[in-house]
């Protein structure tokens, strides 16, 4: 799958494109669901499948005060996307001169001319253009004059309400990993380059590789059962993973520190995918450092019995 930013909205010269547009921050359910449709609709046309997604997210130009932190760097959601048979992951550069265009003028100038769309497929709750005006009736109107057929999805539901990046957010946010993985259809996982820690775990005996996250969402404060990708090994390691601030050394920065079962390698360097499994508990202060290492040694049983059967 090719990755292209629309730096200008010069023609791409697209093949009878099908386009879907959102964030995709996640790419949970409802957004495969877009995929899987334009995906449908590109191979029955036989054009290109395209998903046009935004960078930064628009709340981050428009209200950074209240941005979300994503879930997903750009990369991650084309790693996700391009298994589902996307062709192009097209981005397009989120800027306050962009927020101003109208609805029409964002049709006519990204969907049409840029991308040259002959379909596109939205989602229920879509909209678009200044001040959000625009809406999926608005974009079928527009649609009939630039030449590509509109067609907007129902809602995917979940206990009764849709499927959202911001209710990932909100499961995530509480440490219900289990039930952000039922609104994304997998595990939700964070990347990053372990780098150089103080040392307590390998102290005591549990050493823990200490990871610079490139998602800026982490689960919250916690015990989880993990499932390590080491970069470049082609093998997933069962794991204890603590997200929290090591309240019984005094507290600190959030962390995210992985201990890897029966794994005693020097990861200093190396890039690591966590995929959170289950919560096993909220994280405590012990009063000192024997206690911890004794809840530590019940984590790690915890987190054997409940990854054997994990794949």
């Amino acid at each position: 799958m090719e990755v292209f930013r629309l730096e200008s909205l010069e023609p791409r010269g697209l093949r009878s494109p099908s386009v879907t547009v959102g964030n995709f921050d996640g790419v949970h359910l409802g957004h495969r669901a877009l995929a899987e449709a334009v995906v449908a609709e590109a191979r029955t046309s036989g054009g290109e499948a395209v998903v046009l997604t935004f960078d930064p997210h628009p709340s981050r130009v428009l209200a950074p005060e209240r941005a979300p932190a994503t879930l997903m760097t750009i990369g991650q959601r084309a790693e996700m996307l391009g298994p589902l048979g996307i062709d192009r992951l097209a981005v397009l550069p989120f800027t306050r001169e962009l927020s101003h265009e109208s609805p029409d003028e964002f049709a006519e100038r990204v969907l049409a001319g840029a991308l040259g769309a002959r379909a596109v497929i939205v989602g229920f709750n879509f909209r678009f253009g200044r001040g959000r005006a625009g809406d999926a009736a608005a974009l079928a109107s527009f649609g009939r004059d630039l030449g590509f057929a509109v067609r907007a999805l129902p809602p995917v539901l979940r206990e009764g309400a849709p499927v959202s990046s911001s209710r990932v957010r909100e499961a995530l946010g509480r440490g219900a990993v289990e039930a952000a993985r039922g609104l994304l259809g997998r595990r939700y996982f964070v990347d990053g380059a372990v780098v150089q820690g103080i040392g307590r775990g390998r102290g005591l005996g549990i050493p823990t590789a200490n990871l610079d996250p490139v998602n800026e969402m982490l689960p919250g404060s916690g015990v989880y059962a993990c499932l390590c990708s080491i970069a470049g090994d082609g093998s997933r390691r069962p794991a204890v993973v603590n997200v929290g601030r090591r309240p019984t050394f005094g507290g600190g920065a959030v962390l995210l520190e992985a201990h890897l079962l029966d794994f005693a390698d020097d990861l200093y360097g190396r890039s690591l995918r966590v995929e959170f499994e289950a919560r096993l508990r909220d994280e405590q202060r012990f009063p000192d450092a024997a206690a911890l290492l004794r809840q530590i040694r019940a984590d790690i049983e915890s987190a054997r019995r409940l990854l054997e059967k994990a794949n």
